[in-house]
């Protein structure tokens, strides 16, 4: 089944010439079914961008999934125009009372940043609060999950002596964990940040678990052993050329970027970038949307006020 978009997004093309099912809102009216209720809370400044790499993720399973795409309010995006925001985008005061199967909160390149010092923040902390009571399962994506495990369970965010950038290798650390279900024993996901969180901080958590780890990268992928909350330090939804296109937009800067690891043939920046995380990130999406989504959501999502996970 596919994904629920406007047929005007942007990304409705891209998908459809990647044969990315896609339905308009006008066919899916006409289902009967009750369709999952996905909410993506886009950070990222390159909106279109991202919205076009998460519905890629999301469309590639058998369940139809209703999208609605959230801005903050209390920030101004300068990098998508804003007409593209004003007929696709909700503000938290527009749907606070509404009720989703889950919810995916993206990075943001605020992390060099302390959390206080992000002029969203404390709107941040309002919807992440929310979502404990309004959003079934919760995907939080890079700063996203810096960001929820700082706001949900203290957990402190540390700078890198370098950037993290590249493709990195991860093992898989509870291989019968749903989220895990299919992904082979070592499995690669793209890492771009400047900061992180220490393995030892998690731990204090025994509401926690480590799914994955990197000797390079550290923990990767956190999970709330409820399945409400889930962390993703890297960026599985990254395209081919994103850590390109970001290598040399920093080239541009001046800022003098170390190439990314494990990315480009022989290191060689002319060469075509070899993309092997498709696969799993594919796969932790189908299992997300599976397992912890369509699984487990009551048929009436306001019933969720009543769960005791």
């Amino acid at each position: 089944m596919p994904i629920n978009i406007p047929s005007d997004l942007p990304a409705a093309k891209t998908l459809e010439n990647e044969n990315v099912f896609v339905m308009t809102n006008e066919r899916a009216m006409s289902q009967d079914i009750r369709p999952l209720k996905i909410l993506i809370l886009n950070l990222m400044p390159t909106k279109i961008v991202t919205e076009t790499q998460l519905l890629r993720l999301l469309g590639n399973s058998p369940l139809q999934v209703n999208i609605e795409l959230l801005q903050m309010a209390s920030h101004v995006s300068k990098n998508t125009p804003q007409d593209h925001l004003a007929t696709f985008y909700k503000v938290f005061s527009e749907i606070k009372r509404e009720y989703y199967d889950g919810m995916i909160i993206t990075g943001a390149p605020v992390e060099l940043l302390s959390f206080d010092q992000v002029d969203y923040w404390h709107e941040l902390c309002e919807i992440m609060e929310w979502s404990k009571r309004h959003v079934y399962s919760t995907l939080h994506i890079c700063w996203g999950s810096q960001a929820g495990l700082y706001y949900h369970f203290g957990i402190p965010k540390f700078t890198f002596d370098e950037k993290l950038s590249g493709v990195y290798s991860h093992r898989v650390l509870n291989s019968t964990h749903p989220l895990m279900r299919g992904i082979d024993d070592l499995f690669y996901l793209p890492h771009s940040r400047n900061t992180g969180v220490k393995t030892a901080d998690i731990q204090k958590h025994p509401e926690l678990e480590i799914l994955s780890m990197s000797d390079e990268a550290g923990a990767s992928i956190i999970a709330n052993k409820s399945g409400r909350q889930f962390f993703i330090l890297g960026h599985p939804e990254y395209d081919r050329d994103t850590l390109k296109n970001e290598f040399f937009r920093d080239l541009d800067k001046g800022l003098d970027p170390s190439i990314p690891r494990n990315y480009f043939p022989e290191n060689n920046t002319d060469k075509k970038p070899l993309m092997k995380w498709k696969s799993y990130a594919n796969l932790l999406f189908i299992n997300w949307l599976n397992y912890y989504v369509y699984q487990n959501t009551p048929y009436d999502l306001a019933d969720m006020m009543n769960d005791k996970k």
